[in-house]
């Protein structure tokens, strides 16, 4: 009987451990993430409320009616339509430049174990845009496409391909060369046992480096501001400009903001899955 007493004395210690640490550490999860998401049912709340609530004091939280006047505001007032699909053609194209150049690079780089390349793409990656713009912008007036939305997705692309090579660099080391180096013996070549065995493989590392990709590209802000001209700016800028002219309507500058988060916030929500399990293989441990 006291052997039994003693084991479930354990349990129950055991229990209540498990307990605490998950109280633990569903706290600290919410200390990390409150701030975030006051901030983004903050801004929902003004995107909500009509100007004479978002002025009063004390402050109005939960709008009372709710409104959407706000959101048809920007569409008919500003022309987002175009800058959402200016967004959307740098976002996309950018990304997908991104893949097709990076990920061979990046097989290239994990087989050859070129460290000096990798370490090069590196610097690239954390080199701050700033330190690009001069050089860009005067090649693009030089070709003559200055303001264009070439010249904007040109410059996303130094973004782009080090985030996907250095994403892929990772994922390819980890990779077992036993497969590849079996289709080699089968006759293979070197591009075909990258297309045909290293690829599908990959495909993890390739879904979350194209979503990073992506989502960087369209939250840029500083390249559009200098090198797009007035009908290629994307959206971000747009926020800005409303910011800019329009400060005390806090509203339609809310409404402009969620407008330009919601797609990487539900981009991200959708792929999490693709995205925990690229990171779990080690798509990005540098």
């Amino acid at each position: 009987m006291e052997s039994v007493a003693q084991v479930s004395q354990f349990d129950l210690n055991y229990r209540l451990k498990k307990l605490l640490g998950r109280i633990g550490l569903f706290f600290a999860v919410f200390v990390v993430v409150s701030p975030a998401i006051f901030v983004f049912l903050w801004m929902l709340s003004l995107s909500l409320k009509n100007e004479i609530d978002n002025i009063a004091y004390p402050p109005v939280f939960i709008p009372s009616p709710p409104t959407f006047d706000n959101y048809f505001k920007i569409f008919r007032e500003s022309n987002y339509v175009l800058y959402a699909y200016n967004s959307v053609i740098v976002s996309g194209a950018a990304t997908l430049i991104a893949l097709v150049v990076g990920v061979p690079a990046g097989y290239g780089i994990a087989k050859g174990k070129a460290q000096g390349l990798g370490m090069l793409i590196m610097i690239a990656r954390i080199t701050p845009g700033l330190s690009y713009l001069i050089p860009l912008f005067t090649l693009f007036r030089f070709l003559g496409i200055s303001g264009s939305l070439l010249a904007v997705t040109i410059s996303h692309l130094v973004l782009t391909i080090p985030m996907v090579v250095w994403v892929m660099i990772s994922f390819f080391e980890d990779m077992h060369p036993e497969l590849e180096e079996a289709a080699l013996t089968d006759g293979c070549n070197v591009w075909q046992a990258f297309y045909r065995v290293a690829m599908p493989i990959a495909r993890p590392g390739i879904a979350v480096a194209a979503i990073l990709a992506f989502i960087q590209s369209w939250n840029n802000f500083l390249f559009g501001v200098v090198l797009a001209g007035r009908e290629t700016r994307t959206l971000p800028i747009a926020v800005f400009n409303a910011m800019t002219f329009e400060q005390l309507s806090w509203g339609p500058v809310a409404a402009a903001a969620l407008v330009v988060t919601l797609p990487s916030l539900l981009l991200t929500i959708f792929v999490q899955r693709d995205i925990v399990t690229g990171l779990a293989a080690g798509g990005v441990k540098g």
